[in-house]
């Protein structure tokens, strides 16, 4: 047998069941589908803004600047105070989750994880800044497991999908004479498609509600679905009420009508995988609702719009965090988790922060400045010094949207390039257009980034690391949109070759020509860079020098199983200061990290984020394997999840009495291995030499009688070199060698644990038990405090209602897949010998199914399909 096997081998991969020509396509699709959502969204995006530069081709930007100051205050401060409240009705999305999973949290600490979420979501809406890793960086440090957490997530988004939906429909049937022209359809025929849509739902969720189906379980109680349903909708209504009165008077559409089309918007806006949605809730807007007042007026709503109900709470966020880590000052022992939340949020929130700040001076470049600012300039400040001073804001502003993917990471060069960009950027707001509240956001960046500087410790080179589709996306977004501000702004403006060489206070069109060319070269510059920068090599296995370096961090840390880096199938990172290592391989789109950082405590976190980031530029989902508890939070603070994978034994050897009558049991079979004149012997790798033939005859045997071949990656392989590296325990019966096991012990004599574990045909019945036993003595006599039995797969794991599907899953597969895996009996084999359990897990990214991710590791272990069918 294979003492440490834990994996369901039996397990035959999804895609054998597709069609042979069917996989390569889907395989294609697999490989490139960020790179493909990219470039939809780069199209999408494309045809939105063509959309809005058509629609708006009347309307000047001097209309615009009038509709805003037709704005009363009165309507700003009422718009505000219904932003305010649909964000407390968002953080009731995480209170509901909390409810359903049955975990009680405090609401001022909840609502601060949510409002930074949202305040994050809302904004910038894209990966690296999303919502979910705010929530499993905060709700980890309260207690959650990586499975509630995701749980968490899931509830919100299918929540708000559904109550979308659903407010939709509903309001559609009131208003359906108010709104069935803008969607080309009868009033009768959009009552009829709103109530069959209504009514497919509530018949889906009564039949899944009252069956016992798998997925039962994860449903909600109809009370919390029903507040969470009015949740939904009474949100949804506020937010379209922040827009709806600040919409010009004479608006002929109903507050219930333009709810309808908020909220289709906002759809096609999450559809569109646009960040914040942005240019697709404008172009809804101006097309439903251009014919009933004036364009301008609704242009300049929206604007006000988006700075009132996403550039203002992401500042607010940001301000609450900075607080909380200025509080690490007072040391209040009261506000302790005030102090985790903002360390665990401010690299999130000051990354978002940078971006809005780019976006910002990239914008501000091809907008006019206010004249007055310019003729005043003009007799103190070289003409020269403006334009330079104008065209380098717009660069460094692109340079902030890409360094704010490092200040996410926490990278010390990404944080001294925003700070060195911002403080720039502060200086020219005076040189170039006085303009003041640019000047206030990026002061707030400045001294938000000084109060947070210990959190910015990871030494890495910013410009090492290749942008990702979705980045290169943003970058693109934020090009076309000045692209677009541009020709909008100076549609009056005769196009003609010497406005590049114009260098005039009042010449608007050349300065903003030059600095959107500054961006756009750029930007190009930078995606080139990345998309033909030289593929870093596919990852080799270690050299010798290499494995003597990490064979010096295993012999002086505690985990005997971290040997398995002697099997050299797997490649290493090592961190800067040599002092601990990380082994993987990659199978198909995973990189599987066995164990995870190896050696120092203090290095585990930058390895974690080197694996991450190396997978990642390779096109991989990093992916851990078998990881301890005190991993968690580190992983989770890199925005992955842990499930549950199963518990390791590990018998106590300073506490273990073969006298005492729990062990009573090992003591029998001690006893009759001594009656059947089995001899025990620990051999050191010096004494292997003569015996490894006879060794090799035994687990050739094995295999053969058990119709299965050698397995890797987490378990270890018959191989001369590799098992004469190590202590051999050998069980001989008239001389030959019936039984042995491999050894993996370190020099701090923390633990030791087994690897191979085979037996001769010729063995004895109950050999096991007595090579066991024998060793158990031996190593409790040479001084080892822990034996390490290996782990027991999915055992241990809970299944409450409110469990999340993984776990529910896994406890089925152990209570009924014993014909694929004997899950119980292993557990009772190493129940006897009175083991603490201790669980590990499996940790994957958000958005990666674990069952995708489990089915890499399984053929990683098995040596591809053809070895997980052979067993």
């Amino acid at each position: 047998m294979s003492w440490r096997s834990e994996t369901p081998e039996d397990a035959t991969p999804p895609d054998e069941a597709l069609p042979p020509r069917s996989r390569p396509v889907r395989d294609w699709l697999s490989r490139n589908r960020t790179v493909l959502l990219a470039l939809v969204t780069w199209v999408v995006f494309a045809a939105v803004a063509y959309t809005t530069y058509r629609i708006t081709g009347d309307i000047r930007y001097k209309d615009i600047l009038h509709a805003l100051e037709a704005t009363t205050w009165t309507d700003i401060l009422i718009a505000g105070f219904f932003t305010v409240v649909s964000f407390v009705l968002l953080a009731g999305y995480d209170v509901n989750a909390l409810r359903h999973l049955g975990k009680q949290a405090n609401l001022v600490q909840v609502g601060m994880i949510a409002f930074s979420a949202y305040a994050i979501g809302n904004t910038v809406g894209f990966g690296p800044l999303s919502a979910g890793a705010v929530r499993y960086r905060g709700y980890s440090r309260l207690g959650l497991s990586g499975e509630q957490i995701a749980g968490v997530i899931a509830f919100v988004t299918l929540s708000f999908g559904l109550g979308l939906t659903v407010t939709t429909a509903l309001a559609a049937l009131v208003a359906a004479d108010q709104v069935a022209g803008f969607a080309g359809l009868t009033p009768q025929m959009l009552r009829l498609l709103s109530a069959a849509l209504l009514l497919a739902l509530t018949v889906a969720a009564v039949i899944l509600w009252r069956s016992d189906g798998w997925l039962r379980p994860h449903m909600p109680r109809p009370g919390i679905a029903l507040g969470q349903l009015a949740i939904t909708a009474a949100d949804l209504m506020v937010c379209a009420t922040v827009l709806w009165v600040l919409l010009p008077q004479d608006l002929e559409v109903s507050w219930i009508s333009f709810v309808i089309i908020y909220a289709i918007a906002i759809g096609l806006g999450v559809l569109s995988h646009v960040p914040a949605g942005l240019g697709v809730l404008e172009a809804v807007i101006l097309t439903t609702l251009g014919g009933s007042t004036g364009t301008d007026a609704l242009l300049g709503s929206l604007v006000l719009y988006r700075v009132i109900y996403h550039v203002v709470p992401l500042l607010i966020a940001v301000v609450v965090v900075a607080w909380t880590e200025a509080l690490e000052a007072f040391h209040s022992p009261r506000l302790e988790w005030a102090e985790r939340m903002g360390t665990l949020l401010a690299p999130s929130l000051l990354g978002s922060l940078a971006v809005i700040c780019g976006v910002m001076l990239i914008f501000s470049s091809v907008i006019p400045a206010r004249e007055a600012n310019l003729v005043w300039l003009a007799g103190y400040v070289p003409a020269l010094l403006i334009e330079g001073a104008h065209f380098l804001s717009s660069l460094i502003g692109l340079v902030l949207f890409v360094a704010a993917r490092g200040l996410t990471q926490r990278l010390d060069g990404a944080y001294w390039l925003t700070l060195g960009a911002a403080s720039a950027a502060f200086l020219f707001t005076f040189v170039k257009a006085l303009a003041p509240y640019e000047a206030v956001m990026l002061a707030a960046l400045i001294g938000f980034l000084l109060l947070s500087r210990p959190l910015f410790d990871r030494p890495a080179l910013l410009f090492s690391q290749t942008l990702t589709p979705p980045w290169i996306a943003g970058i693109a977004t934020v090009a076309i949109s000045a692209i677009t501000i541009l020709l909008f702004v100076q549609k009056d403006v005769a196009y003609s070759h010497d406005l590049w060489w114009q260098f005039e206070i009042s010449a608007e069109a050349p300065r903003g020509l030059r600095a959107l060319l500054g961006v756009v070269v750029l930007s190009a510059l930078i995606a080139i860079r990345s998309l033909l920068q030289p593929s870093r090599p596919e990852p080799g296995m270690p050299d010798e020098a290499e494995l003597q370096k990490a064979l010096a961090i295993v012999e002086g840390q505690d985990m005997g199983e971290a040997n398995l880096v002697r099997m050299r199938d797997k490649s290493l990172i090592f961190s800067d200061a040599g002092d601990a290592f990380l082994m993987y391989a990659v199978q198909g789109q995973s990189w599987i990290s066995l164990f995870g950082p190896i050696g120092a405590p203090r290095a585990q976190a930058e390895l974690i984020w080197r694996f991450i980031e190396t997978a990642r530029a390779k096109g991989g989902r990093p992916v851990f394997y078998q990881v301890p508890p005190s991993l968690l939070p580190l992983c989770a603070d890199a925005g992955l999840r842990g499930l549950k994978l199963g518990e390791r034994a590990v018998v106590d050897l300073e506490a273990m009495d073969l006298q005492s009558s729990q062990w009573a049991e090992q003591r029998q079979a001690l006893r009759k291995g001594e009656r059947m004149g089995l001899a025990f012997e620990l051999l050191e790798p010096a004494d292997l030499g003569p015996i490894l033939d006879e060794l090799q005859q035994v687990s050739d045997a094995w295999l053969a009688h058990h119709d299965t071949r050698e397995k890797g990656f987490a378990l270890g392989r018959f191989e001369r070199d590799y098992v004469a590296e190590q202590p051999v325990a050998v069980l001989r019966a008239e001389g030959r060698i019936v039984a042995f096991a491999t050894v993996m012990q370190t020099g701090t004599k923390a633990e030791a644990t087994l690897d191979l574990m085979r037996f001769a045909r010729s063995a004895p019945p109950g050999s096991m038990d007595v090579l066991l036993c024998n060793l158990l003595v031996e190593m409790k006599r040479q001084g080892f405090r822990s034996f390490n039995l290996g782990m027991a797969p999915l055992s241990g794991i809970t299944a409450h209602q409110a469990a999340p599907f993984w776990n529910h899953l896994g406890q089925s597969v152990f209570e009924h897949g014993e014909r694929f895996y004997n899950f119980r009996g292993l557990r009772s084999f190493k129940a006897k010998y009175r083991p603490d359990w201790q669980s590990r897990y499996l940790v994957t990214p958000g958005g990666v199914s674990p069952l995708a991710a489990l089915v890499d590791v399984t053929l990683l272990i098995g040596g591809g399909l053809r070895g997980v069918m052979r067993k």
